[in-house]
């Protein structure tokens, strides 16, 4: 199969009039040449999007460790323009949290939708002070050997977990996580500036949700958004209008660079339901006019589909289309080590990518070469 869009988004650049031929699942080729046979398709045609910050989709959530739902979830965000996610745990109990990733390492290989990297443990090991939607009473310092027993209990999937830095234990935590092959987040935190600058030292490498769930810019006491700004890590951001104002989206991007920028969702399973109740691990959740609310009134994730994530940041005129695709592609991908797997179209590669038109709206989503979705 050879496909020929009027433009194709490389890891490094956008070409005009490329051929990409897909063959036994993967790109084999990418050519100026025109072949005698092969299909034209009118628009941009982009890496399937990398989302590494998911808890549900569907009315499913990976938290309730149900067979079958990492399924759903897996076939629902093809229409979201996701190829490639992290099912996302929440704060919880350690039986609980070792049946949800038994589950996905039970399933993942089976799944018919966008391809599971990976497994994120949102916590357990935060702080009170910014739970967000995460129950405290399940919150603790950072325990190696449980980290241990997820990874054991999920066949190896477990590639990223969220702590708060300034917690006991953290420093030694984050040196032995990465050493199993772990990439450490920090987030829902109140850690001064300099806890999170030494975390990143130590091997920490993503900054969760930025601006939410921690301490805050001030200009005597940095904090954590400080952190964010002035350090190398990846900085997710939920780019969904009501997380953070686009003009703080803005100025994150401007001061680290698209390229240190991970687009999420932090989506829950309300994500392509209509309005209504849910529930997101242990609280009773109210989605309406765009956002999904704790009856505190608190943001419990989002309903933001990844392809919004990349219109919206365009659309606010903050990055360009190139910048926005890799955001949501080669950078996620990157900020957990999959990047030899998925988040470009290159050689070698397995063929996942999105057909956009020029508005950004998604017409297709391919999977191994074929067609799985279509507007």
């Amino acid at each position: 199969m050879i496909y020929k869009a009027d433009y194709v988004i490389l890891e490094d650049k956008i070409e005009k009039d490329l051929f990409v031929e897909v063959e036994d699942g993967k790109v084999k080729s990418l050519s100026k040449n025109e072949p005698e046979n092969f299909t034209y398709l009118e628009g941009i045609l982009a890496p399937g999007l990398v989302d590494t910050h998911i808890h549900g989709y569907k009315n499913e959530d990976i938290m309730n460790a149900k067979k079958g739902a990492l399924d759903i979830i897996s076939q629902g965000l093809l229409e979201t323009g996701v190829t490639s996610f992290l099912p996302t745990t929440l704060t919880d109990s350690t039986e609980r949290l070792n049946e949800a990733v038994k589950v996905v390492g039970e399933e993942y290989k089976d799944v018919k939708g966008a391809k599971v990297r990976g497994i994120f443990l949102e916590g357990p090991f935060f702080t009170e002070k910014y739970k967000g939607a995460q129950n405290e009473k399940y919150m603790s310092d950072p325990d190696i050997e449980k980290l241990k027993k997820w990874k054991e209990l999920s066949d190896g999937l477990v590639n990223k977990i969220a702590i708060a830095p300034e917690r006991a234990g953290s420093q030694e935590f984050i040196k032995k996580a990465n050493a199993m092959g772990v990439y450490v987040a920090l987030g829902h935190s109140d850690a001064s500036y300099d806890e999170a600058i030494k975390a990143v030292e130590d091997g920490a490498n993503i900054f969760v949700h930025t601006f939410n769930g921690m301490s805050g810019l001030h200009h005597r006491n940095p904090g954590m958004v400080g952190a964010a700004m002035n350090s190398d890590a990846i900085s997710e951001l939920i780019c969904d209008g009501h997380h953070v104002n686009p003009a703080a989206a803005e100025i994150l991007i401007n001061k680290k660079g698209y390229d240190k920028i991970a687009l999420i969702t932090d989506c829950m399973m309300a994500g392509g339901m209509p309005e209504g109740s849910y529930k997101l691990g242990e609280f009773p959740v109210k989605v309406e006019n765009g956002t999904a609310r704790l009856e505190s009134g608190s943001l419990a994730g989002s309903i933001l589909k990844l392809k919004e994530a990349v219109q919206n940041v365009v659309n606010w005129d903050i990055v360009d289309v190139f910048e926005a695709v890799q955001m949501a592609s080669l950078v996620p991908a990157k900020s957990v080590g999959i990047d030899n797997v998925c988040g470009k179209i290159k050689l070698g590669y397995d063929a996942d990518f999105i057909l956009l038109d020029y508005d950004l709206n998604l017409k297709a989503t391919y999977l191994n070469g074929e067609k799985k979705y279509q507007k």
